[in-house]
């Protein structure tokens, strides 16, 4: 049966005001609640209710629970097992919201379904039905999370921040256009990493990172010791702008991207050999060294990939200033690039947003799905703490 052979005129009609509708809703929201948990409780007994069960494990009545969700407050019963082995997803346990229903609609949202999907997987998961529209209120819920999230405190000191930017085809004035979402991950004293802010904007250019950067620092960022960048121009002097004493590493993967992008597919084996040698060096002097053997070899064909490498030598070899343990993490911005691949992952199915709002909504959630395992330090925190306190004593505050 559809819901609207149900929700019909005469039906509809015995609701004499406002009030009495929304005690209407907020009744069939309880039992839609207390009826998946139902079935919760049955796949966890692998019997249903009034069946005989095989296993030790049984049904042993109700306990009683106050919910806040957001049609109000309720009162559901939650169904109870023998040996306590029971921990319901959509009401957990010690937990006083509906994270359930409306976290699983916003974790579909998440993965870019529309609410009419999203209303027909609820209702094959459940066996519950919800309206799009009260769908629609709780994604809405979502944009006081954004604002509220963009404009948190920050730690006054971050070890490094990587920086990189993420197209995406955004509706504006009946024109589809490009639009960059500006992203800064940073590493914070405690070895955990942190994403700092998405911010939206067009094309992306050193002028808007700097909007970017000084939202950082009014939000309380005092000092950043070492940035992770691509070789955006201008990118550099930017950051000095607001973080004088910032030290930043240019992206060698994308050097090496770059460098690569012209050259003829029977020289590119041996193009990209030669050129490893440069990175790959003990030290800058042996990098400087690899340089100088890599442009006799290769300066008459591909000249411009040599003076872009002396071009920005000092931002490409700051990492060998450091002990190899940092090395490894400041050289390249695959960090960022990984976390972008894995938003990219959760909004592959939209091919363009209607709106701005709708761009940060769904990014906001992709994001908060792709770090929910950024719990533990970075690997081999402890030794690379030391290394940060031996190179910055006097710039760190544990």
């Amino acid at each position: 049966m559809k819901p609207e052979d149900i929700l019909n005129e005469d039906f509809l009609k015995q609701f004499r005001n406002g009030p009495e509708l929304t005690n209407f809703l907020e009744q069939l929201h309880k039992r839609g609640i207390e009826k998946i948990l139902e079935g919760e409780l049955d796949a966890h007994l692998d019997y249903e209710k009034h069946q005989k069960s095989k296993a030790n494990n049984l049904r042993n009545g109700y306990t009683k629970k106050k919910l806040k969700t957001t049609l109000g407050e309720t009162e559901i019963q939650v169904p109870r097992d023998r040996d306590s082995s029971f921990s319901p997803m959509i009401v957990k346990k010690r937990e006083s919201a509906t994270d359930g229903v409306e976290n699983v609609i916003i974790s579909l949202y998440a993965k870019w379904l529309i609410n009419s999907d999203i209303e027909k997987q609820i209702r094959e998961l459940y066996d519950f039905n919800i309206s799009t529209s009260t769908i629609s209120r709780i994604t809405d819920r979502i944009t006081d999370d954004i604002i509220a999230w963009k404009n948190r405190p920050l730690e006054g000191t971050y070890l490094i921040v990587w920086m990189d930017g993420i197209v995406f085809k955004v509706r504006e004035n009946s024109k589809v256009v490009n639009k960059t979402i500006y992203i800064a991950v940073g590493l914070r004293t405690d070895g955990k990493k942190e994403v700092l802010g998405l911010w939206l904007g067009k094309n992306e250019s050193s002028a808007f990172w700097m909007s970017v950067l000084t939202d950082i620092k009014a939000r309380g960022t005092e000092d950043i010791l070492i940035t992770a960048t691509d070789n955006l121009n201008g990118f550099t002097d930017t950051i000095k702008t607001i973080f004088p004493n910032s030290v930043t590493q240019i992206c060698v993967v994308h050097q090496i991207r770059n460098s690569c992008r012209y050259v003829v597919w029977k020289d590119k084996k041996e193009f990209s050999r030669d050129m490893k040698q440069i990175y790959t060096a003990p030290t800058k002097e042996a990098a400087k060294a690899a340089l100088k053997d890599f442009k006799i070899k290769w300066d008459s064909k591909y000249s411009y990939a040599i003076r872009s490498w002396e071009n920005n030598w000092d931002e490409l070899t700051v990492f060998f200033d450091f002990p190899i343990e940092i090395r490894t993490i400041i050289y390249t911005t695959n960090l960022i690039e990984n976390l972008n691949g894995k938003i990219r992952k959760y909004t592959k199915n939209k091919l363009s947003f209607p709106t701005d709002e709708a761009v940060m909504k769904s990014v906001f959630l992709a994001l908060n799905e792709s770090t929910k395992k950024w719990t533990m330090p970075i690997r081999n925190w402890g030794v690379i703490l030391n290394q940060f306190l031996a190179i910055f004593e006097n710039r760190i505050k544990l």
